[in-house]
């Protein structure tokens, strides 16, 4: 039996947009297997601001698991260091790490793939409005 390629990508995915969409899928048409590293709500929090997430973490999970290309989705620990993430990516294993173009950690990411022989593969942006800027408009940021 062949071994599956699996893809590795990380995010919040809160308010899930046809941005979100387009990544995952163009994520999965990589590889086999498609993982996600879903951020904790406390991560978000830090990152994001005190209103956010709008879905806490195990809603985020449930709906990324919906998704027909997302075969797995790992909610990572709340304080993340570069070494916990150097070891999500020496245990998943990807053979890709899909990234947005511009990701502002992408350094390290290629670090962490050539620590396991991956590759990483850059998929553009799109102009759509981010979660950010949906949860504006809603008023709920």
């Amino acid at each position: 039996m062949k071994a599956k390629r699996k893809v590795l990508v990380g995010g919040v995915f809160d308010i899930i947009h046809y941005g979100h969409i387009h990544f995952l899928k163009n994520a999965k048409n990589l590889g086999d297997h498609l993982v996600v590293a879903l951020e904790s709500d406390k991560n978000v929090r830090r990152l994001k601001g005190k209103t956010r997430p709008i879905h806490d973490q195990e809603k985020r999970r449930e709906m990324l698991e919906t998704l027909s290309f997302v075969d797995e989705v790992i909610i990572l620990g709340d304080k993340m260091t570069d070494a916990d993430y150097r070891k999500l990516v020496e245990t998943v294993k990807p053979h890709t790490i899909a990234i947005t173009k511009g990701d502002p950690v992408a350094k390290k990411k290629r670090k962490h793939a050539e620590k396991i022989g991956a590759r990483i593969a850059e998929i553009p942006k799109i102009k759509v409005a981010s979660t950010s800027q949906i949860a504006k408009l809603l008023g709920i940021e």
